[in-house]
């Protein structure tokens, strides 16, 4: 929802002309703003903090240059970045429209046409992201607008270039969107997204997210531990949803195998089950294992 400026806000950031504010979360401010050719643009001011050094600008550099690199019809461009004082600051393409979290919390759960079309669009912006080597990091129904073409995925560059600038502090994203290795600080990659993605689903479907809400701590702890609640949600996307949500990232589709069961109405066929056990549960066994080995020791000493 577009505002006024505060009073302690900037008033220009690079070459940009601050017009208005779209948003704020914990990690920054998304600002409406003019670029030097006078097209609107979306510009995401993130917190203050160190940069870092030398090491973290370079690798927020490095980041920056990749995530321009990323097209697609259903994904707002990243079309700049930079440092402001200590504070980087992404410049992507502006749309013009509601957010789906907006949406569903004003008008309640999208019908089921509209929520297939943006399950597609989505799923395919998604597929964008990936298909050019990246992650989103930070997928969550605040950042899709639905626009007048359409969903549309905004955000990308937001979570990776604050980490690359040394900004980010434990795991990037709203908690009921997290995937259980951001989670577990376990290596990311595009399967968060698909993660995020099913959660989001499931949220536009029912209005509710799939591990619920409350406290960050309780609700990171539901999704490493509990099953997802899916509600009243059915049909094949009920399926996809399911099969996105698994603890553990190499059981999950990939966007593009998203978008092309959505396109034809079916959910596609089920990976192997990987033998693999994932760090975070490995961890959790142990931890468990140690517990019961403790209470037998004291049951044989009382």
């Amino acid at each position: 929802m577009r505002g006024p400026l505060a009073p302690d806000d900037p008033r220009r950031i690079g070459g940009y002309r601050l017009l208005a504010r779209l948003g704020e979360g914990g990690r920054g401010v998304v600002y409406l703003a003019r670029s030097p050719e006078g097209e609107p643009v979306a510009v995401r001011l993130r917190r203050g903090g160190a940069a870092g050094g030398r090491r973290a600008l370079g690798r927020f550099r490095a980041e920056a240059e990749a995530a321009l690199e990323v097209t697609g019809r259903h994904i707002a461009r990243v079309l700049d970045a930079g440092v402001a004082g200590d504070r980087p600051y992404i410049v992507s393409e502006y749309v013009e429209g509601p957010t789906l979290q907006r949406v569903v919390e004003e008008e309640g759960p999208l019908p089921d046409e509209r929520l297939r079309a943006v399950a597609l669009r989505t799923a395919a912006g998604l597929a964008a992201v990936h298909r050019a080597g990246a992650v989103h990091r930070g997928f969550t129904p605040s950042e899709v607008v639905l626009g007048p073409d359409g969903a549309k995925v905004v955000g990308f560059g937001a979570a990776r270039l604050a980490e690359a600038a040394g900004t980010a502090a434990g795991p990037v994203g709203a908690p009921a969107y997290l995937a259980p290795e951001q989670i577990e600080d376990e290596p990311v990659g595009p399967p968060a997204d698909v993660f995020a993605w099913g959660a989001a689903m499931v949220f536009a479907a029912t209005g509710r997210p799939p591990f619920g809400t409350g406290p960050s701590a309780a609700v990171m702890r539901r999704v490493t531990s509990r099953r997802p609640d899916l509600g009243g949600m059915d049909g094949p996307l009920r399926d996809l949803a399911l099969r996105c949500l698994d603890k553990n990232p190499a059981a999950r589709p990939t966007a593009r195998q998203l978008v092309r069961a959505l396109r034809e109405g079916r959910a596609p066929a089920p990976k192997p089950r990987p033998r693999r056990i994932p760090a975070y549960r490995w961890r959790m066994m142990v931890a468990l294992a140690v517990v019961m080995a403790v209470g037998f020791v004291l049951g044989l000493l009382w």
